[in-house]
């Protein structure tokens, strides 16, 4: 059994295709996501569609959260609520329901996954560093924990200590707890401008990193067409 696990997709649908097809060639039997589905980019319908229709277990980011309702945006930068505001008018009342009834935690398999932290996935807390890994780690009931909402690659384990870094690919050791953040599909911030996804082979243990070229130029020519704010088109060359 191997999993695909995708993260922050936020609308872009062209790195979401092509996460998928090399989910494909990488011979991935089933697939997983840790929300935000929606916001920054031009097709949240698009994606929402795929998501759904492919039936993987998936949980609730703060951008689905936020497209679905009608909660107040004071926390978000200008150009993160502007997209917010334009995502919610793509939306169908079947669309925002299905995000709103997002879990914020779920067991899959041996797994767990959520967007955020475990200590409050509501909150939306950011994991960057050893000691807000730590608070996961107390609420973490599993030996993997996958993670988003950063859209930064890092793998914390827990046994005496807590050790942080990048990975590209390592091997699950038993005795040992893992809070891993897969990177961002749509939106890369470590600055590696590509699609960015995990696969996590369950039957010798091991976890990848895959990173993507994808048609990025049509990606900004849609932000820009949809009347976006520029800044996220030019955010994506960066990937950051």
């Amino acid at each position: 059994m191997k999993y695909a696990i995708i993260a922050d997709i936020h609308a872009n649908l062209e790195a979401l295709e092509v996460v998928l097809l090399d989910a494909k060639k990488e011979r991935c039997t089933h697939y997983a996501c840790l929300g935000d589905v929606v916001g920054y980019n031009a097709n949240p319908r698009e994606c929402l569609d795929i998501i759904r229709e492919m039936g993987m277990p998936c949980v609730k980011g703060n951008h689905d959260e936020y497209c679905s309702t009608g909660g107040d945006l004071n926390g978000f930068n200008p150009h993160a609520s502007e997209a917010i505001n334009w995502t919610r008018k793509q939306l169908n009342d079947e669309d925002r329901e299905w995000l709103r009834n997002l879990k914020y935690v779920r067991l899959v398999a041996n797994f767990s996954i959520v967007h955020s932290t475990l200590d409050g996935p509501q909150r939306w807390g950011y994991v960057f560093d050893k000691l807000a890994a730590a608070a996961s780690f107390t609420y973490q009931n599993t030996g993997v924990c996958f993670f988003g909402h950063t859209h930064v690659p890092v793998a914390f384990i827990r046994d005496s200590v807590i050790r942080g870094g990048t990975y590209s690919k390592f091997k699950i050791e038993p005795g040992r707890k893992y809070f891993i953040n897969v990177g961002s599909v749509g939106q890369s911030r470590d600055g590696v401008a590509k699609a960015t996804y995990v696969t996590y082979d369950l039957d010798d243990g091991t976890i990848e990193l895959r990173r993507l070229d994808y048609d990025m130029a049509k990606t900004q020519a849609k932000i820009r067409a949809a009347g976006l704010p520029e800044r996220l088109a030019e955010r994506l060359a960066l990937g950051k």
